[in-house]
């Protein structure tokens, strides 16, 4: 194992060694660690040189301040780039929020997802009236709100004004839906614009320092509004996270899909709303995410093979964009942040992370490098080192060990 997967990838040294010979083991042993860590550092070797800095000379605090200026310059011009869109598709005093929605239902990202309908949706929130929200919102009845509110409305006032013990009761109670619950449409982007959700929007923002709020199971992605007080580098945060939640809605859509024929497909939902869908995997003696095998077959979809994902699934389920590209696809100048999610300086004493997810958080969040925002790097880099060793035969017998009985058991029922 690597020095540098060793200290980035923060696992205990015994349970590195013993993942690392099984997988080493299962592939014929192909040093793919090895491969990996060389990789990382010419690829970051060379994106030093495209900031003008010096790889055997650059020290970890000045590429850190050089990565956020680069954001906050990329991020001066995807603003006033998504603010034209807004005033040329919206009106002249719209928000750059109503840019960003735009520059996401016009990209060519797939946008099929299979999601809760939205009746369903109303229907439980009716069963579990949010009594706050109600107040907030300005309504003298439950009925009237409920009435007047789309349904996407209700679930993204009632998840920011209500409390823990609501939240939690409404994922609960997805362990009475049913696959007839549930529809094959496109995913809904949209923001909730007008006044009585100012105050709202403002203190999501101040929060979590981006502007957007993702239902998976419902397949919605809500852009709210940003204030003008929003810090520097927030357009770029909050477009990066709305490109991840937008994976994230895919791969739970694929997940869901596969395992409507499945018993107790309620449990199923509210599990996967919670944690990540995973799989067991005896190569990894571990639980496979999900978004890899969702990864893998977007990247390699001549491997796809039908008979094991039948009847539910085909390889158009199993889409995965990689943020990078989904950006420079709507903004050409950030190519800089392209091949950069599991990419963090190899040479440096620190390790500085190059994801453009951690930089636009550090930046908005003003963080020094001490206290640096490393998670984004820290998950991709795992995902592409297991996605080193697992074939799609391997992948095949994880899905079909872990599904199929269970599957074929329901047929037979």
């Amino acid at each position: 194992m690597t020095r540098f997967l060793n200290s980035s990838l923060e696992l205990d040294h015994h349970d590195w060694h013993h993942l690392l010979r099984s997988l080493e083991s299962a592939n014929n042993h192909p040093t793919n660690d090895i491969r990996l860590t060389n990789e990382i550092n010419n690829a970051g070797r060379h994106k030093l040189k495209q900031l003008g800095l010096d790889p055997d000379d650059t020290t970890a605090s000045e590429l850190y301040h050089v990565l956020q200026s680069k954001l906050h310059q990329d991020d001066k011009i995807l603003t006033r780039n998504l603010t034209t869109l807004a005033m040329t598709h919206s009106s002249l005093s719209a928000n750059v929020s109503e840019g960003l929605i735009y520059a996401l239902k016009n990209s060519p990202d797939s946008k099929r997802c299979y999601a809760m309908k939205m009746p369903v949706m109303k229907t439980i929130i009716k069963q579990l009236p949010p009594k706050k929200t109600m107040k907030k919102l300005g309504y003298r009845s439950m009925a009237s709100m409920i009435k007047h509110e789309s349904a996407i409305n209700l679930i993204t006032a009632s998840w920011l004004i209500e409390d823990d013990n609501w939240r939690k009761k409404l994922v609960d109670s997805y362990k009475k839906l049913k696959p007839s619950d549930f529809e094959n449409r496109n995913i809904i982007i949209q923001s909730v614009n007008y006044k009585r959700w100012q105050s709202l929007e403002s203190d999501l923002v101040e929060i979590k320092k981006h502007n957007v709020l993702a239902f998976k199971e419902l397949g919605a992605l809500i852009v709210l509004p940003l204030p003008k007080s929003a810090p520097k580098g927030s357009v770029t945060a909050s477009l990066v996270v709305a490109l991840e939640e937008l994976n994230k809605i895919r791969a739970l859509s694929s997940f869901l899909k596969l395992s409507q024929v499945k018993a107790h497909y309620g449990q199923i939902v509210r599990e996967a709303v919670i944690n990540e869908p995973s799989l067991h995997s005896d190569i990894s003696k571990s639980k496979l995410p999900w978004s890899i095998v969702q990864r893998y077959y977007a990247n390699f979809e001549q491997h796809f093979n039908q008979a094991v994902f039948e009847p539910h699934l085909s390889i158009d389920d199993l889409v995965w964009h990689p943020i990078e590209e989904s950006l420079f696809a709507i903004e050409s100048n950030m190519d800089f942040w392209r091949n950069t999610s599991s990419l963090a300086s190899s040479h440096i004493k620190q390790s500085v992370s190059f994801n453009i997810h951690d930089v636009a958080l550090n930046t908005c969040n003003n963080r020094s490098i001490q206290n640096q925002i490393t998670k984004y790097f820290k998950k991709s880099l795992w995902q592409e080192f297991l996605l080193r060793y697992f074939s799609h035969n391997q992948l095949e017998d994880v899905v079909s060990h872990e599904l199929q009985p269970q599957l074929a058991e329901v047929r037979e029922n």
